[in-house]
């Protein structure tokens, strides 16, 4: 943050995650105006369950300002260089209500700093589940054709103009043709801007997060096999390199494919 005074916010992403839809842009100015910290999940399980899912850390959006220094050496004081790191983890045990261990990990301690400070931390976190700010991976992979499908028969329907091939640097006004398009209720693709968790809805996801696989070191949950995570990876992955593709006009031959083929205006 200090070596970056221009950057307004900071993203941070864990290695797991995917940008799983080029087109989506965070609501900013307006949603977040008075938030400088966004996470995933839900007022209720942290604020009246104080679950420790509640929220997940590993994808967030930080303000660019003195809180948010403030509240970082708050969150990085109770992580394991603390002194401090074997008292933190049995108080995040006996205060989070269905934490299983007693480890002060990141995501604990985030849950802890709202549940005991709503005015100080609280009040100026947003926790966002209107879309997949980070959505579940295994909700959503064995969708993501279905997605890509219902993508190409709405660009077909509104025609050309919206599979041309274009400069990297008209990519935004594309986008924002595209999803105008896409959000009409005559042919457009149902759901809201970066996807949601309704079987209904069939938009792309924001962000898919591979949580569980770690494919960057660590141990797998046991509840994943290693074949399952790899290809929800390489589908999230070519779908996402599907939308920097296609302004050259080439998508992948398919989901699961390395080869491109020239993109049918």
């Amino acid at each position: 943050m200090l070596a970056h005074p221009e950057a307004e916010w900071v993203w941070w992403l864990d290695a797991d995650a995917v940008i799983t839809d080029m087109d989506f842009a965070p609501p900013l100015a307006t949603r977040y105006k008075e938030y400088n910290l966004v996470v995933h999940g839900w007022d209720r399980e942290v604020y009246e369950a104080r679950s420790w899912v509640g929220l997940n850390a590993g994808v967030f959006l930080i303000r660019n300002c003195q809180w948010s220094l403030d509240f970082m050496d708050a969150w990085a004081s109770m992580g394991p260089a603390s002194p401090e790191y074997a008292r933190w983890g049995k108080t995040l045990k006996a205060t989070l209500s269905d934490k299983p261990d007693a480890e002060s990990d990141d995501q604990s301690a985030l849950a802890y700093l709202l549940l005991k400070n709503p005015k100080k931390w609280g009040a100026r976190t947003y926790l966002e589940h209107e879309y997949y700010f980070q959505g579940y991976w295994a909700e959503i992979v064995d969708r993501l054709d279905g997605v890509a499908a219902r993508y190409r028969a709405a660009e077909r329907r509104f025609g050309p103009a919206l599979r041309r091939r274009h400069a990297e640097g008209e990519h935004a006004l594309y986008a924002a043709a595209r999803n105008a398009a896409l959000r009409k209720k005559a042919g457009g693709v149902p759901g809201p801007d970066g996807g949601g968790q309704k079987a209904s809805y069939w938009r792309r996801p924001f962000v898919t997060h591979f949580t569980g696989c770690n494919p960057c070191g660590g141990r797998p949950n046991e509840i994943y096999s290693n074949e399952s995570c790899a290809e929800g990876m390489r589908r999230a992955l070519n779908l996402a390199d599907d939308q920097v593709l296609r302004a050259y006009g080439f998508p992948h031959a398919g989901p699961l494919k390395d080869d491109v083929r020239p993109l049918l205006v």
